[in-house]
């Protein structure tokens, strides 16, 4: 596979996964430590999100399971754990399963790789077909600082999303999106559950629930907007101990829709997460010098959204 080629598919394996963590954060209730919910009849949906925001919160970790698909740039599976306590960490083995992307990853020699997750970075582990290419290192480091210096806006979104997401992330949108609505009682997973859904202004999120300033949400809105994105429905169901059991969340974008749903089981499961060996790990800024700003601020762009 050429240089630019291995860039290419390293700069977009980098945010596509970063985002799988993210938008994994809906929740299924499993055989878990469920004292961190409880059961409650609630008056109002509201009333019933903000108590399943609270408890999923306190769980710190879980199990999951979930799937993504954005138009035909790419289809994904993800499975591992994940902890939220003390910012995202955790590992994830994610399968690419259809579209540009598993093409991509085919060619790069395989179509799975093991994502690890930190507080300050993650670290993607590639085919031996990279390795021998990269002086044996099978794994890329992203720091989010250089995500975030390198994606424009869209980067700085992210590096703040990733430091600070929990899986309660998708309650709080519903919560601060001020529309939403009980649909009715289900079963998910053998699980009674509650099925609430609503929309929100992607664009406006980050006014909401990240920490970014006026330039950066100016530049963001400006990607979303040349993304094609304008809104978000997001469905979620609560079991009745007020944890989540799942999450789906959709999207219209210029590259196709955007759909993904998470499941989360074993709440309080011990989630151990260590950044690799250094002698085995290359800096995705050292792959990216040679691609140029224009590489990296249209896959930003189509990722972040």
């Amino acid at each position: 596979m050429k240089s630019t080629t291995v860039r290419r598919v390293t700069l977009s394996v980098a945010l596509v996964t970063a985002l799988t963590g993210v938008a994994a954060c809906g929740s299924e209730s499993g055989k878990g430590d469920k004292s961190v919910g409880k059961s409650v009849t609630h008056v109002s949906p509201l009333a019933a999100l903000r108590s399943a925001e609270k408890s999923t919160d306190k769980a710190e970790s879980a199990k999951v399971r979930s799937s993504t698909t954005l138009g035909d740039t790419m289809s994904m599976t993800a499975n591992g754990a994940l902890a939220w306590g003390d910012g995202l960490k955790g590992n994830l083995t994610i399968t690419y399963t259809g579209g540009k992307m598993a093409d991509a990853m085919r060619k790069a020699g395989t179509t799975s790789m093991e994502a690890r997750y930190l507080p300050d970075a993650y670290y993607a582990k590639m085919s031996e077909k990279f390795a021998a290419q990269f002086g044996g290192k099978h794994w890329i480091k992203y720091a989010y600082d250089d995500l975030a210096k390198l994606g424009g806006s869209s980067g700085a979104y992210l590096k703040d999303q990733m430091q600070n997401t929990t899986p309660n992330q998708s309650v709080k949108l519903l919560l601060a999106s001020g529309d939403v609505k009980k649909v009715g009682q289900e079963k998910v997973s053998g699980v009674d559950a509650t099925h609430y859904s609503g929309t929100v202004n992607v664009a406006g999120l980050a006014d909401k629930n990240s920490n970014l300033t006026a330039d950066q949400l100016a530049g963001l809105k400006k990607q979303l907007s040349q993304a094609g994105v304008t809104t978000e429905t997001i469905d979620i169901w609560v079991d009745g101990q007020d944890l989540l059991v799942k999450k789906v969340e959709k999207a219209d974008m210029a590259t196709g829709t955007m759909i993904s749903t998470a499941y989360y089981s074993d709440y309080g499961v011990k989630v151990a997460a260590e950044a690799p060996p250094a002698s085995d790990t290359k800096d995705f800024t050292e792959l990216m010098k040679a691609g140029g700003p224009g590489t990296v601020s249209g896959s930003s762009t189509t990722s972040a959204s």
